[in-house]
């Protein structure tokens, strides 16, 4: 019986002489070529940080109020992340989570895999207030404060790391100055030195250019962008403004109001401050803005 050998073996018998007493002269099969195998696809990347149905509430004296419900979002390192939405949908309460400074009601988020459970130096927040800098220390010296807290670092090198950022936002000038002696536009770049010389896993951003004058907020925004394509560091971005969500993040997550949800995900990379102007920039500008204000089923907000 054959029925048990191999195609190999079937094929060798196949050219098998007979043998003057009955048996068979194996000779070998042919040479064949192996089969080409494309080698499997790489692995996508796991995201750096992850939000997994994430939940959250605040307690007002007279209800408790559901400011995201079951929110999902994956973030890669490198991602320029925007979360944009309207007033109330939750963006700046799901940063503070991401942060650690607020834990979910329901979910779980992590960043390289780790739950995030409390603030930590891989993920530092530059809020929109201006005055963040301790009036008595210099540009220089508030830079470096939170690198010689650590206790990370020599002597001399948070000093060092904070000329370093200090000269990339533009304010070499203006290292020994104190904060008084700064414009609203100059202190939020002393805070941006200041968050991007701990070195970060997350550059998280809530509005700092909200009270920015025109001029100084496109500024700020090309500074920005020149500092993440020459460090590449991971940003999560919040903000209500449609234009400034396509300028500044590859990806924008946008939120439903009351509780917040993610209602829908774009692909921003292809617009810059350029962009601004273009035919193609001013129909994703719409086409975003019809998808937020986009009538949502009744959904219960509080409880």
């Amino acid at each position: 019986m054959i029925c048990a050998a191999t195609l190999s073996d079937l094929y060798v018998l196949e050219l098998a002489e007979p043998r003057p007493h009955g048996g068979v002269r194996r000779e070998a099969a042919p040479a064949r070529p192996a089969p080409e195998l494309e080698p499997p696809p790489a692995p996508a990347p796991s995201p750096l940080l992850q939000i997994r149905g994430v939940t959250l509430e605040y307690r007002t004296p007279q209800r408790v109020v559901r400011a995201t419900h079951r929110i999902d979002l994956d973030i890669h390192a490198g991602d320029r992340f925007v979360l944009l939405g309207p007033s109330g949908c939750g963006k700046s309460t799901l940063l503070k989570a991401a942060a650690g400074f607020i834990t979910p009601v329901e979910g779980a988020i992590t960043l390289a895999g780790a739950p995030v459970r409390a603030p930590g130096p891989d993920r530092i927040v530059v809020f929109q207030e201006f005055d963040q800098l301790p009036p008595w220390k210099t540009v220089a010296q508030n830079v470096a404060f939170p690198l010689r807290a650590a206790k990370a670092l020599g002597r001399r090198e948070p000093q060092e790391r904070a000329r370093h950022y200090i000269d990339k936002v533009g304010l070499t000038p203006f290292a020994d100055s104190y904060p008084h002696q700064l414009s609203g536009g100059m202190k939020q770049r002393v805070a941006i030195a200041r968050a991007l010389a701990m070195q970060p896993r997350v550059l998280m951003m809530d509005e700092p250019f909200a009270a920015l004058d025109a001029l100084t907020r496109r500024r700020m925004q090309e500074e920005l962008l020149a500092l993440w394509d020459e460090a590449r560091f991971t940003l999560l971005f919040v903000t209500h403004s449609i234009e400034k969500a396509l300028v500044v993040g590859n990806r924008v997550a946008l939120l439903s109001p009351h509780p917040g949800r993610v209602r829908a995900e774009f692909n921003s990379h292809a617009f810059d401050l350029t962009s601004i102007g273009s035919e193609a920039f001013q129909g994703a500008v719409q086409r975003l803005h019809t998808r937020l204000f986009e009538a949502d089923a009744p959904a219960e907000a509080n409880r």
